[in-house]
């Protein structure tokens, strides 16, 4: 019999439990989107990698997923039935595949879209896309930010214990993100050169700093963040052991997050600490839009060419995975009314 708290539990998450397939390419910035939504709803997931070659990746995403898929066989080995109850699908390569599942299971699978698909309104029951996208429509849903999976519980649950190495840097800890080159941002001498003015200018506050770099961060930009930290109590990953990545994230009093990665850049702004954002060279309309927007919700600052005050601000944090599961559990629910009319 079920306790009065479990059928609370269970109507404030109603799809929890339920089979998701998550379709994405493998990387990780797009893992990380999917899995945020799918445990923010309490889906039992399934990640589904998918690597299409030749004519069905340059058809992507408009053409049809590749027959080797054997979309819906008994012996598919990844899509073979039953069909689960939720499908999200990330990337470009992920939308042949969620297009083709959505035909062939019709009203079984609640079909969910993290980006523009580039592909019309039907290729899911739910498109999300970040607000500075300009995709809009009924069935579009925006937030500021990005899904991940560091909620306000997970971080709860970090801070409840303090690695010693963490705990023996003196306050204010600052964690500095570090992403890298893209397609979008340059990462000139220049840039990497004023970050390292920048961060300097901090530990000369008297700040310590926890450091870690992505698979972009190119060797010269951690060469300048170790340069300009080097006299100052600190972290410096260096890429052995686990990332500690999310220790960071909990227990910064403050952080520096470089601007070319919208998840990165969402992650901290879950903290409800300051974000100080570093700018280098390039950028775009969708970055300006996305970066303008998170200043104006009081989460970030520009990162100054030297600070010479430590700041310190307050916003609500920021948690795009439990605002998109909200909708989906609202339009799931809605749905399923519909087919049961």
């Amino acid at each position: 019999m079920q306790t009065a708290n479990a059928s609370a539990e269970r109507h404030r998450r109603p799809l929890a439990g339920l089979t998701a397939w998550v379709i994405t390419d493998g990387k990780v910035g797009m893992d990380v989107q999917a899995r945020g939504l799918a445990q923010a709803l309490e889906l039992d997931v399934h990640m589904k990698h998918v690597s299409p070659s030749g004519l069905w990746k340059l058809a992507a995403p408009w053409g049809p997923a590749d027959p080797k898929a054997r979309m819906g066989q008994a012996d598919s080995a990844l899509f073979a039935p039953p069909w689960p109850a939720v499908c999200i699908a990330t990337g470009r390569a992920s939308i042949p595949y969620i297009r083709a599942l959505r035909r062939k299971a019709a009203h079984k699978t609640y079909c969910i879209v993290l980006q523009d698909p580039k592909t019309g309104a039907d290729t899911a029951d739910l498109i999300w896309v970040p607000e500075h996208d300009r995709r809009r429509g009924a069935n579009v849903i925006t937030t500021p930010t990005s899904p991940h999976g560091f909620s306000a519980s997970v971080l709860a649950e970090l801070r409840r214990s303090c690695p010693p190495e963490i705990a023996a840097l003196p306050s204010p800890r600052i964690a500095v993100i570090l992403g890298g080159k893209n397609g979008i941002y340059r990462f000139t001498d220049a840039d990497d050169d004023r970050l390292q003015t920048s961060l300097a200018s901090l530990g000369a506050q008297g700040a310590s700093f926890m450091i870690t770099p992505s698979r972009r961060s190119h060797q010269r930009l951690i060469h300048a963040a170790d340069l300009a930290t080097a006299g100052q109590p600190r972290i410096l990953w260096d890429g052995t052991g686990p990332n500690p990545y999310p220790a960071f994230l909990a227990h910064a009093d403050m952080l520096v997050v470089t601007a070319d990665s919208v998840n990165m850049t969402g992650e901290a702004c879950a903290t409800g600490r300051p974000v100080y954002v570093f700018e280098p060279s390039g950028g775009s309309a969708k970055f300006t839009r996305f970066h303008e927007a998170l200043r104006r919700s009081g989460a970030t600052r520009r990162l100054p060419a030297r600070v010479d005050t430590l700041e310190t601000w307050a916003y609500e944090p920021l948690d795009s995975a439990r605002t998109i599961a909200a909708e989906v559990e609202r339009r799931w629910l809605n749905q399923r009314g519909m087919l049961a009319a």
